[in-house]
């Protein structure tokens, strides 16, 4: 009998192990001193890590170019952040390859050692977003909650997640913690021609947006902070080329003699950008043996 008892008990305990291997999970705290950037990511389990980021990239201010009012705005709420000052979640949008993203590593790179830290959420995951904040809450560092290329389609779970947590929900932000998105959309959804017509008249001239229309403005408007990013003229790309070009150790009179490729570069890539300007420097750095 006793064996009998025993078996059954290990039994018992190897299903309990089970069952709490699926059942949802605290977020735990990682080790913080591992890394200054961390994602957020699912296992297949369902229960969410915070995993440090071994490799973080070694983007600097100084390195982006032509875009120093935008630069400007989110350094001084990144610094002020990072002082224990009041500053606004931020909202970066515009066109592809502008320096959206990359602006927002830089300003880690150079307050990480004041204590900025980031955490990379994918916009599938902003429903964990509470549970996020909750774990950094008693942490002296302070977070940005990173998501990047941000957009939704109508009726996502996420939306909702992010829009209560920046602003009118019970379980808000801490004070160690503000959120920066980059996205192609202003709105962050798409817009229909069709939701023109919900728009009314008053007497007097005024024009009012319908609901659909406040809805969609809403999530965006709760960003305290909008930086618009636009095409960059040719000059302005070559200035990016021949910078990246010197980064690469490049001479000047051979980055001078590289203008008329990196237009080429560019007109087969339809666009003129600082990603384009950057990736023809790699190739072009790389193809006269220059080492990154």
């Amino acid at each position: 009998m006793n064996e009998k008892f025993e078996h059954l008990l290990d039994r018992a305990e190897q299903l309990m192990a089970r069952i709490e291997s699926v059942l949802p999970q605290p977020l735990g705290a990682p080790d913080w001193s591992a890394s200054i950037a961390f994602r957020y990511r699912k296992r297949s389990s369902g229960h969410g890590v915070l995993e440090p980021v071994r490799h973080v990239a070694q983007m600097r201010l100084a390195d982006l170019q032509e875009i120093d009012g935008q630069k400007e705005r989110i350094e001084r709420n990144t610094r002020q952040f990072v002082h224990g000052l009041p500053a606004n979640n931020v909202l970066l949008t515009g066109a592809r390859g502008t320096g959206k993203s990359s602006l927002v590593k830089a300003c880690l790179n150079e307050f990480a050692p004041q204590g900025l830290r980031l955490i990379e959420v994918d916009k599938v995951d902003l429903v964990d977003l509470p549970d996020i904040v909750d774990v950094v809450s008693g942490r002296p560092e302070r977070f940005v909650v990173f998501c990047d290329d941000l957009s939704f389609e109508d009726g996502e779970a996420g939306y909702k997640a992010l829009k209560s947590i920046l602003d009118g929900s019970v379980s808000a932000a801490g004070q160690n913690v503000l959120v920066y998105a980059t996205s192609n959309r202003r709105h962050l959804l798409p817009e229909y021609m069709k939701e023109n017509l919900s728009y009314t008249h008053t007497t007097d001239g005024e024009v009012h947006p319908g609901e659909v229309v406040e809805e969609k403005i809403s999530l965006s408007e709760r960003f305290g902070l909008w930086v618009s990013f636009y095409p960059f003229s040719q000059d302005e790309y070559l200035s990016i080329v021949v910078q990246w070009l010197a980064s690469f150790g490049v001479s000047a009179a051979d980055a001078e003699a590289a203008r008329p490729q990196a237009l080429v570069w560019a007109l087969e890539r339809g666009s003129r950008s600082g990603r384009v300007a950057y990736q023809f420097a790699r190739d072009y750095a790389g193809s006269h043996g220059k080492v990154a």
